[in-house]
């Protein structure tokens, strides 16, 4: 057993919540721009006065439509301005916001609704308000539906004209620090999803010391963020809120379709997302290279880049050499590709699944450090986290400060600390497996450093063991081989079997570029091309990459290439995109034996 603590930074104030933040904001710094909203096209600045004044006016018309205080109030909505204005003004009325993905089936929506015995639920679209309207029946408790593209927001200022300035103070008073400020559904990748209830001291906790530790990337009046990722996941809330006790400015945009477009209008000091978007940064910025005769410069510059980040960590340091390499590639490519992220920032922030090392090398040695984190929504998003003055690439860095990582006897990693979870609503059991000892039990499997860098290494329930007795943990390898650009989703499997093999689904978008330059016909498809010897040689290269990361028994000695997509509409991917494993080997039996066949 070995465990790590690193001392709070931040103190957690015991009488407060999290509306303290908005109104510190307007106190002490009330024409700071604290969030930018897409107006036109164009981003506006809202000062911290006007949020708050927003934040209340919403907040009176809840009061006015009769939440109460400790109600659960849904809102099920993408990104945007509104889903930050609404998530302050559901908790300055004094009630618990229940986020609902914008992609949740009818189904799901009723169990969420259903389960949190939400009062209210606050949705985006048209279809949003039906998915709701359709499961009413089965929503006894919920008395309200507004639709924020339906005026939500103005039918709210009409309702709350006669709520006084005191009555908005009294009721955002009214909610203490270890009283539930949001119940987040897990995508869980099997079951139903539990209800993670989150308090104000989970996001005070998490949010102080992050900024605290991350100090030179807040600085208020200076540095900015930009927010893509579905608030609906504890990731995206950490992303709102940070921002906002910093605070910095935030901006809102609601996917990453235009991602390019909007870093270069917002040009962000800071950007926050997950592995597949540091991915879809180099692939595109690759087969760009490619596409205009410069594949073989764009690789050179590559591994050069790494290079550099690696020698970083020796003693000696970059030989003269590869430091005039370095500079030379820094005017051709590096800062090209630092002009794609925004052209501002140096630092990112990597979190909800593995990020890898070579790409971590690469953002680092062209100048925009990736720092890759840890967590779960049981711990508030973040419970380790790299700082940005002592990265370790390959580690998901040190405990958030104030807390505890142990590394139990067999090998499952064991949270301590203020930011995790309360309970699970209504479920008292599963939290009291969860939270047995007084500690956290994530299922994931790792190891500490002497330094406390943790290192991630797989999930206990995710443990493949052959039929040669040989336990291997998927993740190592297939965060490889899904680093391939042509790779979108890779399974590995072989519980019971004589060797491991793996499941494959191609990246229909770079496809079309691979089939360019391959001579293969245009509109060419996954279903089309999964035999081809050519599209399985650059598929086979993947593997090999992925291979050399492990073992030779932990190594895919075979594979197949799926003809369709693994979804979150198909039901093989959570709201998260993590992969409901169970679901793909039984839908994809057929394949997995063909694997195996003589």
């Amino acid at each position: 057993m070995r465990e790590f603590s690193l001392p709070a930074l931040y103190e957690v104030p015991a009488d407060g919540n999290l509306t303290d933040i908005v109104r510190r904001n307007a106190a002490q710094h009330p024409d700071v721009a604290v969030i930018a909203r897409k107006v036109g096209g164009s981003w506006q600045d809202v000062t911290a006065t006007a949020f708050l004044a927003e934040v209340h006016t919403a907040a009176k018309g809840l009061i006015a439509a009769g939440v109460q205080p400790g109600d659960r109030v849904g809102l099920m909505s993408r990104t945007r301005y509104e889903w930050t204005l609404l998530d302050f003004a559901i908790w300055s009325a004094g009630a618990v916001t229940v986020p609902v993905y914008e992609t949740s089936s009818s189904e799901q929506v009723q169990w969420i609704l259903g389960d949190s015995g939400a009062t209210a639920c606050i949705v985006e679209t048209d279809a949003h308000t039906t998915a709701v309207e359709s499961v009413r029946d089965g929503l006894p408790a919920l008395k309200h539906v507004w639709q924020i593209e339906g005026g939500a927001l103005d039918e709210l200022s009409r309702l709350g004209q006669d709520v006084t300035d005191e009555t908005i103070e009294e009721r955002s008073s009214i909610a203490r620090a270890d009283d539930p400020a949001t119940i987040v559904y897990t995508s869980g990748t099997t079951g139903r999803p539990k209800g993670c209830v989150l308090t104000h001291r989970s996001f005070f906790a998490e949010c102080g010391n992050i900024v605290e530790r991350l100090r030179p990337l807040f600085r208020t009046g200076e540095c900015s963020v930009l927010l893509f990722l579905p608030l609906a996941h504890v990731f995206g809330r950490l992303v709102q809120i940070a921002p906002m006790m910093a605070p910095i400015k935030l901006g809102c945009v609601p996917d990453i379709k235009n991602l390019t477009d909007e870093l270069a209008s917002f040009r962000p000091t800071l950007v926050l997302g997950v592995p597949r978007v540091f991915e879809k940064v180099y692939n595109s910025a690759r087969a760009k290279a490619q596409a205009d005769g410069k594949g073989k410069i764009f690789d050179k510059a590559a591994d050069t880049a790494i290079a550099y980040s690696k020698a970083l960590d020796s003693p000696s340091g970059p030989s003269f050499g590869l430091r005039i390499k370095h500079k030379a590639f820094d005017k051709l490519v590096y800062s090209k590709l630092r002009a794609v992220l925004g052209g501002r920032g140096e630092y990112a922030i990597s979190g909800g699944a593995p990020l890898g090392e070579r790409l971590g090398h690469f953002f680092r040695g062209i100048g925009f450090t990736v720092l890759e984190g840890y967590g779960l929504t049981e711990s508030c998003a973040a419970t380790a986290f790299n700082p940005w003055d002592r990265q370790k690439i390959g580690t998901v860095g040190q405990p958030l400060p104030g807390s505890v990582v142990r590394i139990a006897d067999d090998g499952e990693v064991l949270l301590h600390g203020e930011h995790l979870f309360k309970e699970y609503w209504n479920n008292p059991g599963a939290t009291a497996e969860a939270l047995a000892d007084g500690w956290f039990h994530t299922g994931d499997i790792g190891t500490l450093d002497e330094d406390g860098y943790l290192r991630i290494t797989g999930r206990k329930k995710e443990i493949i063991v052959t039929a040669g007795g040989k336990n291997v943990a998927p993740a190592v390898i297939e965060d490889r081989i899904r680093a391939h650009a042509l790779v979108a989703e890779c399974m590995v499997v072989g519980d019971g079997r004589p060797f491991v093999g793996a499941l494959v689904t191609i990246d229909e978008e770079f496809l079309g570029r691979w089939c360019a330059d391959h001579g293969k016909p245009a509109g060419s498809t996954a279903a089309s091309l999964c035999e081809d010897p050519d599209l399985l040689a650059a598929i086979q290269a993947a593997i090999d990459d992925g291979n050399a990361a492990v073992s030779k028994a932990e190594s895919v000695r075979k594979f197949r290439i799926l003809s369709s997509q693994f979804t979150e509409e198909s039901g093989h991917l959570t709201p998260s995109l993590k992969l409901k494993r169970n679901l793909v080997v039984k839908d994809y039996a057929q394949e997995i034996e063909a694997i195996y066949a003589k």
